[in-house]
């Protein structure tokens, strides 16, 4: 089933500002809340869906992403996972958008609701090859994160009583205003270290080294980011774990030249070749396949091999390969090769002749691009 368009989840257009998606986020957001909405399980599927869509286009560079590759730029790898939402994840990234709208902070109709913290994301590079990108490929990756330590336990913070909130009224001559803010003794978290092994820092975590698979699907590009939710640094306490960043790298292939999802060869024939025709073997990146070089073949002509490029990462089919014939010249000859090419040289069939038929260099590279 296909996802629903972030715009039209927020109900906004493709041109809105910032203050407008925020603006339509936060409505969405209090209508949805599940603390004005209990066990209505519709409505909360509404709230993630309003995050997730949040999420993406408040963020500048990934809004650019989704508006280029849709849904597509953010799957593989996790994604932000609307339908498998940690609720917590939410409160944590965007209880600021709400404002004192639920009595302060972050609170519900149902009394406070204790702050989540979120551990560090963490980001990795992945060397993809051309034939990676273009088919897809599932990488297993040594990822260094820290995690709580066996043997560390919590209790509530006795600063803030678990809310990870202070709480200060203050009279002024507006009357008297309460302002909340993330307790100092425990950043938030509602709960303060208890005991600790001794290889553990201060927060009760250690760097442990743990394998990670990493779905990426085919068509991405060079600088796009997959996210494996969860895969980023754990969080002290009952907090969630970060996320695992990976940026997409596309090693240079030996033959082959990507451009989009289309892909350029240089093929190059001998004169002979051109003169008689001929087969004859080139790469793509589903193996090596073997065309046919007609006779009279000119250089610069372009053969396009249709869906043999890389495929689309919106599911918009597959580029092309486009094989570019180059007639390969001798620097050097022998006595005979010399005579026999002088003898040529008069020969009414050496003389160039283009027709109409024949096109110009930039009418091939116009046409390449049509």
């Amino acid at each position: 089933m296909a996802k629903q368009d972030f715009y039209d989840i927020l109900g906004v257009d493709k041109n809105a500002s910032a203050s407008e998606i925020k603006k339509a986020y936060r409505k969405m957001a209090l209508k949805y809340h599940p603390d004005k909405n209990p066990d209505d399980k519709e409505a909360e599927e509404m709230f993630k869906k309003a995050a997730e869509a949040y999420e993406v286009l408040s963020d500048p560079d990934k809004k650019a992403r989704y508006d280029q590759f849709g849904h597509s730029a953010f799957e593989g790898a996790g994604g932000f996972g609307g339908g498998g939402m940690n609720m917590d994840d939410i409160f944590s990234q965007f209880g600021d958008i709400f404002g004192s709208a639920f009595g302060g902070g972050f609170s519900g109709f149902g009394g406070a609701r204790q702050r989540v913290v979120k551990g560090s994301n963490l980001r990795i590079k992945v060397k993809l090859t051309l034939e990676e990108v273009a088919n897809g490929v599932e990488k297993r990756v040594k990822v260094k994160r820290k995690v709580q330590a066996a043997g560390t336990t919590y209790r509530t913070c006795s600063t803030c009583q678990g809310t990870g909130q202070m709480t200060r009224v203050t009279n002024t001559i507006l009357g008297r205003m309460q302002t909340s803010t993330t307790c100092s003794t425990c950043g938030g978290a509602g709960q303060t270290i208890d005991k600790k092994p001794s290889e553990a820092d201060n927060h009760g975590m250690i760097v442990k080294e743990e394998t990670v698979s990493i779905k990426i699907p085919a068509g991405v590009v060079e600088g796009m980011q997959l996210k494996v939710t969860g895969k980023g640094n754990e969080a002290p306490g009952n907090g969630i774990s970060g996320d695992l960043l990976v940026v997409i790298v596309e090693e240079d292939h030996k033959t082959l030249q990507r451009e989009g999802d289309n892909l350029h060869y240089d093929l190059y024939v001998s004169i002979p070749e051109a003169i008689l025709g001929s087969s004859k073997e080139i790469d793509t990146v589903t193996g090596k396949v073997r065309i046919k070089v007609d006779p009279g073949v000119q250089s610069g002509k372009i053969l396009r091999l249709r869906g043999k490029g890389i495929p689309s990462i919106n599911g918009y089919g597959k580029g092309d390969l486009l094989v570019h014939v180059n007639v390969w010249t001798p620097k050097t000859l022998n006595k005979e090769q010399r005579a026999f090419f002088e003898s040529m040289k008069e020969d009414d069939h050496f003389e160039p002749k283009p027709t109409r038929g024949e096109k110009s260099f930039f009418e091939k590279v116009k046409d390449m691009f049509s």
